[in-house]
């Protein structure tokens, strides 16, 4: 299994909507859900307005797949979630360590 984690700072008007779309029944994990290897996601808050999601995945290929057949809803959705947040970065892509699946 891998996880996917991405750090966003997100402004106080927008934490409401941006947790409605991002969290584990919002808009990402519904378009997730539509691929076969999606496990589920998480969203982290931090007391200074970052916020963490955690997307699972059953491994790389399952993600890659995703990517490839879903490009386009994918960009598409990234481009009206723009607008919610002050920054994102993508921390990484790592293997979820044995035992902790």
């Amino acid at each position: 299994m891998i996880a996917i984690v991405w750090r966003y700072r997100v402004a106080p008007a927008s934490q409401r909507q941006f947790e409605q779309t991002y969290g584990s029944a919002g808009d990402w994990a519904k378009l997730f859900g539509e691929a076969e290897g999606y496990v589920r996601t998480e969203l982290l808050r931090g007391g200074d307005g970052d916020y963490l999601t955690i997307d699972y995945w059953l491994g790389a290929a399952a993600w890659e797949a995703f990517s490839a057949g879903q490009g386009d809803a994918y960009r598409a959705l990234d481009a009206r979630c723009d607008a919610l947040t002050e920054a994102e970065e993508r921390i990484g892509l790592f293997a979820v360590a044995a035992g902790l699946n």
